[in-house]
């Protein structure tokens, strides 16, 4: 009877404290996320499946520091970053992230848009839907309103399940491909294998993972628990990127279709998987678009506000935060004039985007495994040696697959 009371109160725990993890990991598979996922299902079939286990390692591992700082400090990383390393520095980073995060989110706009064309719905009218959803959401809304919603997303995320049940896989070949990694050397192979590590972080994400364990209120005590939340965040982004890749795989690759976007995709699946497959697809991307274009503006605005000392968050009343509601607001407005713009150059956008994340990316990470380790900010929850030799080591091979990929985007 005590076990079972035990497991019931510790079960109570973890839902209550279950979100930040989880949203922070499947915001990953955005809209970016998922055309590396389905190019690469494409063009090289199972073969590049191997690339997720390193993936999930280096998503499990930097999450859990970040959110180990937000937990120990009650401060999010952007206000640690203010602190030790000053603000002429803070400024200059967060200029880079403001302007990087409005192209990240005018992708993630142009995702809705393209999703939507699979069902005949015009740019013009649901961009702007989605936009003003989101806007109301979050201005109108507050943290367990708007948690709750992306918990939803996240579910929903799941639907690329069933895509690649229909795709009829090869699990036989699957679990080959996993057992036994195919290694390349060629140019496209390794830019590929590097997209698909990359893509598992963006600079945006170690702020707003430990800016929402702020919000939520977590306690020391209780951080067993944001652990697992963590744990099932990074297993659930991996397996979305997982049935992604072999539905792809499944279908356009073994028909020798190449495709550039998610969104062309989508559109072949439907005579080769049916017009299910092609939907739920669709329905996929269109959920992970809107996800991301909803977490990234908010995101963006909590940390820079937090790095100058204006109050930000989204329990805050619009009198209570000016400053966080017109940065969120201009954020979205900016994204959307660009991606209505006709003919506006969407993949130039992507591209120097993915450049100012990657040079981000070296600074932002530096800067958080200099944080976690000093004493006098976490005390006795620095890293132990070996957190640093994989902290250190994934900085390492992140700044190098990051410009590698910066110079493959130029090739």
């Amino acid at each position: 009877m005590t076990k079972r009371k035990t497991f019931l109160t510790n079960l109570l725990i973890f839902l209550s404290i279950l979100g930040p993890g989880i949203i922070t990991g499947s915001v990953d598979n955005d809209a970016g996320g998922i055309t590396t996922y389905s190019v690469a299902g494409a063009t090289y079939g199972y073969k590049l499946l191997w690339t997720l286990i390193p993936s999930f390692i280096v998503l499990i591992v930097i999450q859990e520091m970040n959110a180990r700082m937000g937990v120990v400090t009650g401060k999010g990383l952007a206000d640690l970053i203010r602190e030790n390393f000053g603000v002429r520095v803070t400024f200059f980073i967060f200029l880079g992230l403001l302007i990087a995060d409005i192209g990240n989110t005018a992708t993630e706009f142009a995702g809705v848009a393209g999703s939507m064309e699979i069902f005949g719905i015009s740019k013009y009218i649901m961009v702007p839907l989605a936009a003003i959803a989101v806007w109301l959401l979050i201005v109108k809304g507050n943290y367990t309103v708007a948690e709750k919603v992306f918990l939803v997303f996240s579910v929903f995320l799941l639907s690329y399940i069933i895509s690649a049940l229909l795709a009829h896989p090869d699990w036989k070949t699957i679990g080959l491909s996993i057992l036994k990694p195919t290694m390349s050397f060629k140019a496209d192979y390794l830019s590929m294998v590097i997209g698909i590590i990359g893509t598992t972080i963006a600079p945006w994400m170690q702020f707003y993972m430990q800016s929402s364990v702020i919000e939520k209120g977590i306690k020391i005590d209780d951080y067993k628990y944001t652990i697992w939340d963590v744990i099932i965040g990074c297993i659930a982004t991996v397996t979305v990127a997982f049935f992604i890749i072999v539905a792809c795989a499944s279908t356009l690759h073994v028909n020798g279709i190449k495709i550039n976007e998610a969104k062309d995709a989508a559109m072949a699946l439907k005579p080769l998987a049916g017009e299910l497959a092609s939907e739920v697809f669709a329905f996929g991307l269109f959920i992970a678009s809107i996800f991301s274009a909803a977490i990234l503006p908010v995101a963006t605005a909590f940390y820079i506000c937090e790095a100058f000392g204006f109050e930000a968050g989204i329990d805050k009343r619009m009198d209570e935060a000016p400053e966080f509601y017109t940065l969120f607001t201009a954020i979205i407005v900016i994204a959307v004039a660009i991606i209505l713009i006709p003919h506006a150059p969407l993949i130039t956008i992507t591209i120097w985007t993915q450049v100012l994340n990657g040079i981000l990316l070296p600074v932002v990470l530096i800067s958080m495994m200099l944080l976690v380790n000093n004493k006098e900010i976490m005390g006795k929850y620095v890293n132990s040696p070996v957190k640093n030799v994989i902290g250190w080591g994934i900085t390492i091979v992140l700044i190098s697959l990051t410009a590698i990929l910066m110079v493959f985007s130029f090739v």
